[in-house]
C-alpha cells in the first residue's frame, strides 16, 4: 500500500472496508472511488453512466477498482436491493444533480434526483442491519442566502436552510430529509447519519457543464475568450481531495464513535480565502499564457453574489483543514489537465495526486492578490 496516512484519513480503517458509494461515475466520486481504492477498501458504486465524455471515471479505469451498479438513484427498488445484496458497512451518499442550471432547465428531475433519491437510498439503510455509519453530502447552498460580505465569517451549520433556485432548494430540502430520518428512525437503531456541505470543488478531471475551471479551460484550449456570467461572485473554491478528506474523516468518527458525530459539517476553505470567480480566472488565464483572455457575458440566471462557509466545527472538532489553498488548487488542476492532453496515464497521474496531498501539509491562506489584468480588450 502506498503512503497515503494523514492525520485524518486512517487506511487501516479502510482497508477491507464494505463501503457503498452512490455517484461513483461523477467528478467527486470517481476521485473517492480511486483514493478507497488505494487504501484497500471493497466499494460498490450506484450511480448513472457518466453523463459528458471525456470523464475521469474512463480515463481512470475506475470501473476496473470496484464493483460497478449502473443505476437511478429515483429507482428506490433497484437502488435497496443493491445496497442490501452488498452489505456495506458504511454508506458514502455522493449522488445528485449537481449543476444550478439544469435545476433551471429540469427542476422535477432535479428535486426527484436530489430529495427523493436521498428518501430512497435511507429507506434503503433503514432495513440494512450492516450499515454502521452514513454520510450524505449536500451543498453550501443548501442555506438561506443572506449574501454576507467580505467582513463576514460565512455561514455556519446551524443557520436555517432555504434556496432561490431549484437547485439549491434541492439541497436544502435534502438536509430536512437527513435530519428527519437521522431523528426518526437511524439513531434509535444505532446508525449514525452525518451531512457534508462543501464549497465548490476543483480539480483535474471535471468536464461538467456550467462549470467555472471546466468553462475555462475548455476556451483557453480552443483559442476564444471565457464569458463570465458574474466575475464578481464569490464562492468558496477548494479541491477535491479537501473535502473527500473531510467525508472520509466524518465517516471514520461516526463508525467508531457514533452520535456525537451525526450532525452537520462544513468543509470549505477560510472566508479569506474565498474569491471572485475573476480571481479564479486571472490566475488561470496568467498560469496558460498571453492568448487566454477572459470578456463579461450575459447573467440569464440568478445566482448568489457572495457564498463563504464557516468550517470552524471541522476544524476545531474533527481537526480538518485545507491542505491546498485555491492558488495551489487551480495550479494542480491545470497541471492535471496538462497531463491528460499529453496522453499521460491519468490513472497513475490521480494515484500520485493523492499521494502528494496526503504528504502536504496544511496550508494557511493567503491573501487575495489578482494578477494583471487579462480582460479581453473592448
Amino acid at each position: 500500500m502506498e503512503n497515503l496516512v494523514t492525520p485524518l484519513v486512517d487506511p487501516g480503517f479502510w482497508a477491507g472496508r464494505r463501503v457503498f458509494l452512490t455517484g461513483h461515475t461523477g467528478f467527486k466520486g470517481s476521485w473517492l472511488a480511486l483514493w478507497l481504492h488505494q487504501m484497500g477498501a471493497e466499494v460498490q458504486g450506484y450511480a448513472l453512466a457518466p453523463p459528458n465524455s471525456p470523464n475521469l471515471f474512463a480515463l481512470a479505469g475506475i470501473s476496473e477498482l470496484l464493483h460497478n451498479r449502473i443505476g437511478d438513484l429515483r429507482d428506490g427498488a433497484h437502488l435497496r436491493a443493491c445496497l442490501t445484496s452488498f452489505a456495506p458497512e458504511v454508506v458514502l451518499h455522493l449522488g445528485a444533480q449537481a449543476l444550478v442550471s439544469e435545476g433551471y432547465a429540469d427542476p422535477v428531475g432535479t428535486f426527484a434526483t436530489n430529495v427523493q433519491g436521498t428518501v430512497n437510498l435511507l429507506e434503503a439503510v433503514r432495513y440494512c442491519p450492516s450499515v454502521g455509519a452514513v454520510v450524505v453530502v449536500s451543498s453550501d447552498k443548501c442555506y438561506e442566502n443572506r449574501e454576507y460580505t467580505a467582513a463576514d465569517r460565512g455561514y455556519h451549520e446551524d443557520e436555517p436552510m432555504g434556496g432561490y433556485d431549484p437547485y439549491s432548494a434541492s439541497k436544502g430540502c435534502t438536509e430536512l430529509v437527513v435530519s428527519a430520518y437521522r431523528r426518526s428512525f437511524l439513531l434509535q437503531r444505532g446508525v449514525p447519519l452525518a451531512s457534508a456541505r462543501a464549497g465548490n470543488v476543483i480539480g483535474g478531471g471535471d468536464w461538467s457543464p456550467a462549470r467555472l475551471v471546466p468553462d475555462v479551460l475548455a476556451a483557453f484550449s480552443a483559442g476564444r475568450p471565457v464569458l463570465l456570467r458574474n466575475p464578481d461572485g464569490v464562492r468558496p473554491w477548494q479541491h477535491v481531495l479537501d473535502p473527500l478528506a473531510g467525508y472520509l474523516a466524518l465517516a471514520q468518527r461516526l463508525h467508531q464513535e457514533g452520535a456525537p458525530w451525526a450532525e452537520g459539517w462544513n468543509f470549505g476553505p477560510t472566508p479569506a480565502d474565498a474569491r471572485s470567480v475573476g480571481w479564479v480566472v486571472e490566475h488561470l488565464a496568467r498560469a496558460w499564457g498571453p492568448d487566454a483572455c477572459w470578456d463579461k457575458g450575459d447573467a440569464p440566471i440568478h445566482e448568489a453574489g457572495t457564498l463563504r462557509l464557516d468550517c470552524h466545527k471541522a476544524h476545531t472538532r474533527l481537526g480538518w483543514q485545507p491542505r491546498w489553498d485555491t492558488a495551489t488548487a487551480l495550479d494542480r488542476s491545470l497541471a492535471w489537465f496538462r497531463a491528460w492532453q499529453q496522453g499521460a496515464d491519468m490513472r497513475q497521474y490521480s494515484r500520485a495526486e493523492i499521494d502528494a496531498y496526503c504528504d502536504a501539509p496544511g496550508l494557511a491562506p493567503t491573501a487575495p492578490t489578482l494578477h494583471g489584468d487579462t480582460s479581453c480588450p473592448v
